[in-house]
């Protein structure tokens, strides 16, 4: 078999980062849904596990499913970025746009591991358990998704976004769109439900960029 030549496979890096930022957002938006809908994050604790016991656990059950799938396609997607960026990205940004990467999703899942024990207390005892332990594990779920999970997101945007402007391959509306998602994330998300939403946008919006201009290829490290 034929070896690719660079252009063929940096055009096959592009699209493998597209396609898995447009899994990623969507798994990532589905599941914020979810867990937004099936556990209110000003609800009384007695009636959210009675909700929840009533037919929203399964809502939520549904989106710890969909999380660690939303995890691994962000990591492909960070990896297919770098790596079509290639050796003419900046290590300082690229560095804080890995860690900041793994960092979500660190966080990420380590909210969908509270949210989880929000579920678990929810079905013990027919969803009568301790009203302070339930708000223990939601306040837990949230501060981890909507507050930390969204600040790392909020750094990751914007290091992408930089690197981006700095080797020309982002127009100027979508580094304008990463600086207000950035904000929006760093600011307002953990005070406005459904703020965090942000993320999953820019990054479809990202994606189907980079889908739709994979032909161009990665910027030539020779150029000015």
């Amino acid at each position: 078999m034929r070896d690719m030549g660079p252009r063929q496979k940096a055009m096959e890096t592009a699209r493998a980062a597209g396609l898995a930022g447009v899994v990623f957002a969507v798994l990532l938006a589905a599941a914020i849904v979810l867990v937004r809908l099936a556990i209110p994050e000003e609800a009384e604790a007695v009636a959210a596990q009675a909700a929840t016991a009533s037919g929203q656990r399964n809502a939520v059950q549904w989106a710890l499913d969909l999380i660690p799938f939303a995890g691994i396609f962000f990591l492909w997607f960070l990896g297919a970025v770098r790596a079509h960026v290639g050796e003419v990205e900046d290590r300082f940004l690229a560095t804080v746009l890995l860690g900041s990467g793994l960092v979500f999703t660190a966080t990420m899942f380590g909210g969908a591991a509270a949210a989880a024990a929000v579920l678990e207390i929810g079905r013990s005892s027919g969803g009568t358990s301790d009203p302070a332990a339930w708000d223990l594990g939601r306040d837990l779920a949230y501060s981890l998704l909507t507050g930390y999970a969204m600040r790392m997101a909020a750094v990751f945007v914007t290091s992408l976004s930089v690197i981006g402007h700095r080797l020309g391959v982002l127009p100027r509306w979508l580094m304008i769109l990463g600086v207000l998602t950035a904000f929006t994330l760093l600011f307002i998300s953990s005070n406005v439900p459904w703020a965090e939403l942000a993320f999953p946008v820019w990054s479809l919006v990202l994606s189907l960029h980079i889908l739709g201009n994979r032909r161009t290829g990665p910027p030539d490290p020779a150029a000015p």
